[in-house]
């Protein structure tokens, strides 16, 4: 009888043990665990002490995701103890939500954890927001619990131009202003707070007029929304900026860590994963890009910039790199862009006329000679292929830049 009552207990401590993992997928739990030890390497194991703190398996996990890539700066200035409140204060929120079982392991691990949204200074706002919305939004549904939070930002905090400093959300409740980068913070940090994924999301520069603008990407019951920070709306998805999202070029956000979503990846650093959210606001474009050599050989890790005239200057919107076999692509909005392609001081580029191409796609089935200039003996030629959303049939586009 001993032997089995113990058995039984093994038992229940084994399922235990697995239900309290942070993350499910071995395989990306390793991926943490390496990026961890790294970090490790570089601050000192004297800036992750967990001792007397009682940590849970689950939240060590989740500790752990955050120190593998959360800035230098977060781990050294901030105790252990202030990450893991926050920690304990999402996880919590999760079970307490009416909303909590419904969202996805990957969305809460990058868009609901994380305490930073931008550069701003991070604070205790999680559970004080919690304490101020958890009951405001009581027995709403999920979208309406957006709009809601919505409104409680709006109530707080209105829109002024400042510098480029972000202020902490609860620096922009003290002084009741902020710019659009900080009104979306405060708002991602609200919404974060009741365990609503949430998202900062920017257009690096506007295709129509000298300017950028931020705004929130919320998620609901299955799909992605946007609104416009403290700008309150009686619907998602509807905001001033409706018609200039629909013609600009580009829209971004950064998630935490090493993301693994459905979105295009436009970077991978260290500390956040840049992805491409154009497909959500407006007609786009998908090109492909391949850089080559004098010798038509692919060039490995050469930077290709995308440009938007803006400001009396040609922008860098977005940079990113080939791989081995020299290529890369891009989705992007139609209009207007240089793709500027360099390595080791030499370059090619191109002007890329995405509006004209995706009115007459027949017409730029072509090879065309761009671009002789070089900065020492050669330049880099760019092999381009343009396919379109949706694809017509035995369309598509190759500029050779010789």
């Amino acid at each position: 009888m001993k032997k089995i009552l113990l058995s039984l207990f093994l038992a229940a401590v084994s399922l235990s043990s697995y239900a309290q993992h942070f993350i499910t997928d071995p395989n990306f739990r390793q991926k943490v665990e390496n990026a961890f030890q790294a970090k490790m390497k570089v601050i000192g194991k004297k800036f992750y002490n967990t001792k007397g703190l009682r940590v849970s398996p689950e939240e060590e996990e989740a500790l752990r995701f955050l120190y593998a890539y959360m800035p230098i700066a977060d781990a050294t200035d901030y105790p252990t103890a202030y990450h893991l409140k926050n920690i304990r204060t999402a996880l919590q929120t999760r079970k307490s939500m009416a909303w909590g079982k419904d969202v996805p392991e990957l969305l809460f691990r990058h868009f609901v954890l994380p305490m930073r949204v931008n550069n701003e200074p991070l604070d205790s706002s999680r559970a004080i927001f919690y304490r101020e919305l958890s009951e405001r939004v009581k027995g709403l549904p999920m979208k309406d619990a957006i709009l809601e939070v919505n409104h409680w930002c709006h109530e707080r905090v209105t829109y002024e131009p400042s510098d480029a400093r972000t202020s902490s959300p609860l620096q922009s409740i003290r002084t009741g202003r902020g710019r659009c980068g900080e009104e979306s913070t405060f708002t991602v940090a609200a919404l974060r707070s009741i365990g609503i994924p949430a998202r900062q999301v920017y257009t690096p520069r506007w295709a129509h007029t000298d300017d950028n603008h931020a705004w929130v990407e919320a998620w609901a019951d299955g799909k992605w929304y946007f609104l416009g920070a403290c700008e309150p709306e009686p619907v998602l998805n509807l905001a001033w900026f409706n018609e200039p999202a629909s013609r600009a070029m580009l829209m971004h956000t950064r998630a935490f860590g090493d993301y693994e979503g459905p979105e295009e990846v436009m970077l991978r650093t260290n500390n956040f994963t840049e992805i491409n959210l154009i497909d959500n606001y407006g007609s786009t474009s998908k090109i492909d890009f391949k850089i080559v050599d004098k010798d038509g050989k692919p060039v490995d890790n050469a930077k290709v910039d995308f440009k938007i005239y803006n400001y009396a200057e040609f922008y860098t919107a977005v940079s990113k790199y080939t791989g081995t076999d020299g290529t890369t692509f891009l989705s992007a909005g139609k209009g207007d862009m240089i793709v500027w392609a360099s390595k080791d001081g030499q370059f090619g580029l191109l002007k890329l006329p995405l509006e004209r191409i995706s009115q007459s796609p027949s017409n730029w089935i072509i090879t065309r000679r761009i671009c002789q200039r070089r900065l020492i003996s050669t330049s880099f030629h760019l092999l381009l292929i343009l396919h379109y959303l949706p694809l017509p049939r035995h369309s598509g586009m190759r500029i050779h830049v010789v």
